[in-house]
């Protein structure tokens, strides 16, 4: 093996341990929701609020950083947002009013639109057929992280002062990240892992053009990656954020009942995000509606798995356990696939633009998605609010997929295109 190809799994790990680290942190809160409210005395719409509140900033940021990952060098911007991570959440543990909470959360969703820089600089590392199982083995850490939260804040907090010095932990750790990110992970030159590029020793530097942006923006794939980004966000927020609480409230389930029932329903999920990014690329090698396919069957399935989950009476734990460890295993299959088709439909210089898009779509919908559900607790429960969002919201998402599938074939064709066109381009420029 080649000291190049070691050397992009080494940044497959440091960037491993940013998104499990950092999705501990930003997902930690889930789990304190009940310590969190008692010591400020607040509702569930206002716990929303709390987690809205950093939504909201991300969702605004998306798009500045998008352009700035395409215009410089992405290692360092990465750098940068960790050490924003670590900073922002030593605020949030410092504040003691309710209102001074809201604000320093809501600082959090600053480093929260670091995600599309990350993204694109592993497509300069890897090339198409293998991209989905490397975001598959990232994405990996998002529940993972999520599973970590529940253990500090059920196990670690208790023992080392409260929800708080939980918060300053983390905090510490996103800075410290952001030292080894800096020093140690390498810009790559843009579109470098292109099969039409591959042979060339060097290539140039490409760089945010408006033109290749509103290209990919436009492309009717990408329309359709939009609508299901807004709609497909709703059901991870609600769950994320409620159904530790749902668990304990109105299931019954005590602390301990719900460490061994989550987490290896958390685990499952988190294969869930590799297997489907595996299957992804199979299906995508022998047709280019394969990503899109994968990602239809596993929204579909994830919803009927829970609605006959949320079904399920109290008392039949091992129904229940059964029905939501099959919703894990598909719930996570369209996240890989829709950043990887993102990549195969964009040129390289814009892609973190047409990802921050997306996510900016997404979490358009998403920092509505803690509000209402506490908005629908509060008037019914929570088994209602997150049965009617996370049904609802991924049938839509059904259907929006099986319109993409009119449009995939002639979008990643437009690009390969372009691609051995740029490919000639370089051979000229390096023969001249």
């Amino acid at each position: 093996m080649s000291k190049p190809t070691r050397y992009r799994w080494f940044v497959v790990l440091m960037f491993f341990l940013f998104m499990l680290l950092h999705q501990t942190d930003k997902l930690l809160i889930g789990p304190l929701k009940g310590p969190i409210s008692e010591s400020f005395g607040i509702t569930n719409t206002q716990f929303g609020l709390v987690v809205s509140g950093a939504l909201l900033v991300s969702t605004l940021l998306y798009p500045v950083w998008g352009y700035l990952y395409d215009r410089y060098a992405r290692a360092k911007l990465l750098a940068l947002a960790s050490f924003i991570w670590g900073a922002t959440t030593w605020l949030s543990a410092v504040v003691r009013t309710y209102p001074g909470f809201v604000a320093t959360r809501a600082s959090t969703g600053i480093d929260d639109s670091s995600y599309p820089g990350l993204y694109s600089l592993i497509a300069d590392y890897f090339g198409p057929q293998m991209r989905g199982k490397v975001y598959g083995i990232l994405q990996f850490a998002q529940p993972i992280g999520y599973l970590l939260g529940m253990i500090l804040a059920l196990m670690v907090a208790p023992l080392i002062g409260g929800w708080r010095s939980v918060f300053y932990l983390t905090g510490t750790l996103g800075i410290a990240l952001a030292v080894l990110i800096f020093f140690f992970v390498k810009e790559v030159p843009r579109g470098k892992a292109e099969p039409e590029l591959a042979g060339f020793e060097e290539i140039g530097q490409y760089r945010f053009s408006w033109a290749y942006a509103k290209e990919a923006l436009k492309k009717r794939t990408m329309m359709f990656v939009f609508l299901q980004g807004f709609a497909g966000v709703f059901p991870w927020n609600v769950i994320t954020y409620f159904f530790f609480d749902y668990l304990m409230k109105e299931r019954g389930y005590d602390s301990d009942s719900v460490l061994f029932t989550m987490a290896p329903i958390i685990l499952i999920l988190a294969s869930g995000y590799f297997v489907g990014g595996a299957v992804g690329d199979w299906l995508f090698k022998r047709t280019n509606k394969g990503r899109i396919i994968v990602s239809s069957v596993g929204v579909l399935l994830g919803a009927i798995f829970l609605f006959f989950a949320m079904q399920t009476p109290i008392e039949a734990r091992s129904t229940f356990f059964v029905l939501m460890i099959l919703t894990a295993i598909f719930m996570p299959f369209s996240s890989p696939n829709v950043i990887s088709t993102v990549q195969d439909i964009s040129m390289p210089e814009v892609r973190s633009t047409a990802m921050s898009v997306e996510y900016f779509i997404e979490n358009s919908g998403a920092a509505l998605a803690p509000l209402l559900a506490g908005i629908i607790a509060d008037a019914f429960n929570m088994h209602t609010a997150i049965l009617t969002i996370c049904v609802t919201a991924w049938l839509i998402c059904f259907v929006i997929y099986l319109g993409a599938l009119f449009f995939v074939d002639g979008d990643i064709r437009s690009l390969r295109a372009q691609m051995a066109e740029r490919a000639k381009l370089e051979k000229a420029h390096q023969a001249a």
